[in-house]
């Protein structure tokens, strides 16, 4: 599993275009399968699957009937086990009959996912698959993902969210169009060579804007909590604990934690 993580407008859908033959690149060369998609467009889209960041299926079909459609469109003739064994495997078999429209976000991205299978691709393209999907959907989604790997189906997937990139065997983080790291997660991390100080304060709004203004700090804000990215954790901690006192404010509690994928982004985002 390949992560293309960045935020909105970083160009991660267009990539996923092009590698799918949906747009042709400006330049360079892309190649699947060892072939050129320009030259072998056809060919290779039938090998491969592809997940559109939005729901782009019929809704005035059942769940049945869009996976039929899409088997037809890949001149797939007896696709009815490989149907049932899709909706067996996505969890839609008790909705089989039920119109796409009436199905719950969730729902909608198996039913997606299922049709994009159809056809056994060998690479999967994921456009942001679990945005705007609850809680217990994403994680039923992403039990599915990992048994399409171990069934030896490459994915590639693009996701804003850096905590879903730290599953990835390797991770892409894209920045206004252009790819500013690439590794295992745990390689991207650690060239940094810094620790996060996670800080918990009384106030947590004046805290930041303090320590941001005096601009000797890396610093990042994450809900209630303050991270201070940093090589020399005693010697920061000691003198933010002096600034923040100096302005009446008291820190509840902090911890030295290794840095995120999102501590990295962030901080490879403003060097």
């Amino acid at each position: 599993m390949f992560g293309l993580v960045g935020p909105d407008g970083a160009g991660k859908t267009t990539t996923i275009k092009i590698l799918c033959g949906l747009l042709n690149p400006d330049d360079g060369q892309v190649n699947l399968f060892g072939k050129n998609i320009l030259n072998n467009r056809k060919e290779i889209q039938n090998n491969i699957g592809y997940l559109s960041q939005k729901f782009s299926l019929y809704v005035d079909l059942t769940v049945d009937e869009n996976i039929e459609f899409f088997a037809q469109i890949h001149n797939v003739r007896n696709f009815h086990s490989r149907r049932d064994e899709l909706l067996e495997f996505t969890r839609l078999t008790p909705f089989r009959n039920r119109l796409a429209d009436q199905l719950s976000g969730g729902m909608k991205q198996k039913l997606a996912l299922a049709c994009s299978l159809i056809h056994k691709p060998k690479i999967l393209f994921l456009d942001e698959p679990t945005t705007g999907v609850d809680p217990v959907s994403r994680r039923d989604f992403w039990k599915i993902l990992s048994s399409l790997i171990k069934e030896g189906i490459t994915i590639l997937m693009t996701t804003p969210y850096l905590d879903e990139a730290e599953r990835c065997n390797r991770v892409a983080l894209m920045h206004k169009g252009e790819i500013i790291s690439l590794d295992t997660p745990g390689r991207i991390k650690n060239p940094v060579g810094k620790k996060s100080i996670e800080i918990i304060t009384s106030d947590i709004k004046l805290s930041y804007k303090i320590l941001k203004a005096m601009n000797e700090f890396e610093i990042q804000i994450f809900g209630d909590r303050i991270n201070l990215i940093a090589e020399s954790t005693d010697e920061i901690i000691k003198k933010v604990k002096q600034i923040l006192s100096s302005n009446g404010i008291e820190i509840i509690s902090y911890r030295v934690v290794n840095l995120s994928l999102e501590n990295v982004f962030i901080h490879l985002i403003n060097k």
